[in-house]
């Protein structure tokens, strides 16, 4: 399937998570709150479900597979949901990987605010590929950033 050809209906919206989201809920609960990665992904596919889709939510640990999931997605999906967490601030791959996603619909989301965090937070690689960024809204910004994808992709229809 063509990236002209898929919609909502078609093709899923990629949600990833990068390190350390596995413990969302469970770590640093002041800062990230207490709902779990399980929680997030049930907002997200209320989210898509609204807007006639669906999320394919997924998170790792290691760089390269989230790269791989990149390169998946600019071929299967309709968009992408990004929290890169730590990656935001280190990873070329990361960019580079999304760069590749050309006409492909990309929002990065932060659930804390990164600017108002340490001064390294501050800089995200994935910002300068994203066409939108969320910061500081809780969970509740996976929310927004599902339905900003879901905006672009059928702007593009």
């Amino acid at each position: 399937m063509t990236l002209s050809t898929r919609s909502l209906a078609t093709a899923p919206i990629m949600v990833l998570n990068g390190p350390n989201l596995n413990l969302l809920g469970r770590r640093q609960p002041e800062i990230y709150g207490t709902d779990t990665l399980a929680d997030v992904e049930a907002l997200c596919a209320e989210a898509a479900a609204a807007h006639g889709g669906s999320v394919d939510l997924r998170q790792s640990n290691h760089e390269g597979e989230l790269v791989d999931w990149i390169h998946e997605a600019r071929e299967h999906h309709a968009g992408i949901v990004i929290n890169p967490a730590a990656y935001s601030h280190t990873s070329v791959a990361i960019l580079d990987a999304l760069n590749t996603c050309d006409g492909l619909p990309v929002v990065e989301v932060h659930i804390s605010n990164i600017h108002q965090r340490e001064a390294f937070r501050h800089h995200s690689y994935v910002s300068q590929r994203a066409d939108g960024v969320i910061a500081g809204c809780g969970v509740q910004g996976y929310v927004f950033a599902v339905q900003r994808v879901a905006a672009l992709v059928s702007a593009k229809a």
